[in-house]
This record gives C-alpha cells, structure tokens and sequence, in this order.
C-alpha cells in the first residue's frame, strides 16, 4: 500500500514495487489515480494495481477506503506512507483551517493508516514513512512540518520496538531536499550549493528506502549531507541553530496546497 501514490515520491515508489508484487495506490485524485494505474499497467503488465481516492485528512473518507479494502480481502506486506504536505511560511500567516490539514496530512493519516494496516497485515510486514530532515530539530518558519515529521520519527520508533520479533519491519526515511514539483525543483536550485548537496531524485529515495527497511533501519537519512546535516550542528547551541534556519527560511514560502 502506497499513499500519496500520484506525488512525486510516491509514484517512485510505486514503480520501485511493481515488479515485487500487487500494489494498492491512494491520493486524492481519482483521475491522476487512474493514469497511473494505466503507465503501470503498460510497464508491469503483471502486476496487479488496485486504488481507491482517498482525502486522507478526513476521517470519513478514511473509513469508506478502509471499508473497500476490507471488501476485496487485501492483505498488506508492505505500507510506505508517503503522503504530507511541505508548507513553508510563518505560523502567523497560515489559517487554522491549514494548521487542521497540515497536522492531520503530516502525521495523523500516517497513523491511522498504519493502525489500519497492522490489522490486515500478511505474516510479514514492512512499514516505510518518510518524515525529514527537517524534523530533526526545531525550524523556524518550516515550524508546523518540522514538529510534525520530528513526530513521525518518535512515534515509529516507539512502534519499531513495541513490534520488535513480531515479523514487522519499520523504518523512518528522513530525506532533504527531493526534485519533485516544479516550484520546489525551482526552490533547490535556488538554494545554491546547499540545496544541491541535499537534493536527491524520488527514484533514489524510493530504492534506497526499500533496502533500509529491509535491514530494519529505524531511521535513514538518503545522502551523506543529508546525515551530516543531521549530526554535525548539533555541536552548536539549539539557539544558535535556530537563529540561522530562522534567517535563511524567512526570505522563502511556499504553500502548493
């Protein structure tokens, strides 16, 4: 099962899988759902690909996909919980309608998804979330995404040990910038050397990410950069770090959602 199937990461990760067996697709288009059914049908001629459009941040929509799923009998070895949405602006600026969505596409799907999973599961199961590398700590104007991908990565390795021995592998992917979407491609490369040094393609994150869960990593970070970023700051004072992020994130927005 693949959420967020139609974005960039996730279609990675559907043509990563493809080949491994049945897939179960979700986003919130029906009809770009439906073009991507037919590009895998057209590639993986065997692989059987079932869908359903979901808005993952309502609960009702939730339930009648859970619903369908447990009308056709799937069973899952495999949930990569790709969907969240990266709004970047000052909190001030966002209305509580957005701060509803962002925590509930951010976080709060990927758990309910998860739950539903763990009770339809085959006898082996492997859970791949991607969170960030900006959930590793505290970022100013990126605060809501920071705190919620810095969540993901607690609460699967919560879950990681309370599954330990139950033949479920669970792994948070925590990658920088990906090139996705125009406008963040565009975002990247304005970023300068930084950017591109953390930059890597969705094809890279989805294979990667599928050879750590398989050794049960609890945490991958994609790139070298990406795990320097991560370690190497920490020798500085959180205030000093912040003050920086704040600085450099300040100048930027972006809300595609």
């Amino acid at each position: 099962m693949i959420t967020g199937a139609t974005g960039g990461i996730g279609r990675a990760f559907a043509f990563a899988c493809a080949g491994e067996g049945p897939l179960f697709l979700t986003g919130r288009s029906a009809e770009k759902l439906a073009a991507l059914r037919d590009e895998l049908a057209r590639r993986f001629p065997r692989c059987a690909v079932d869908s359903y459009a979901c808005d993952l941040t309502d609960e009702g929509s939730r339930e009648r996909m859970f619903a369908y799923i447990e009308a056709q009998g799937h069973r899952f070895a495999r949930l990569c919980n790709v969907a969240g949405a990266d709004i970047q602006k000052a909190f001030a600026r966002y209305t509580r309608e957005k701060v509803a969505f962002q925590c509930r596409i951010d976080f709060e799907a990927a758990l309910c998804v998860t739950h539903f999973v763990l009770a339809h599961r085959a006898e082996a199961l492997e859970i791949v979330t991607i969170g960030s590398i900006s959930g590793v700590y505290p970022m100013p104007y990126f605060a809501l995404y920071s705190a919620a991908k810095g969540a993901l990565e607690s609460f699967f390795s919560s879950l990681r040990e309370e599954l330990r021995g139950s033949g479920v592998k669970v792994t948070t992917v925590e990658p920088g910038g990906v090139y996705t979407r125009p406008d963040i491609c565009r975002m990247i490369e304005g970023q300068g050397l930084w950017g591109r040094l953390s930059a890597k393609s969705p094809a890279f994150i989805a294979e990667r990410s599928l050879r750590a869960v398989r050794k049960n990593k609890r945490v991958y970070r994609p790139g070298f950069w990406n795990k320097c970023i991560a370690v190497v700051p920490r020798i500085l004072p959180l205030s000093v770090r912040m003050r920086f992020i704040a600085r450099r994130w300040s100048k930027l927005e972006k809300d595609a959602f």
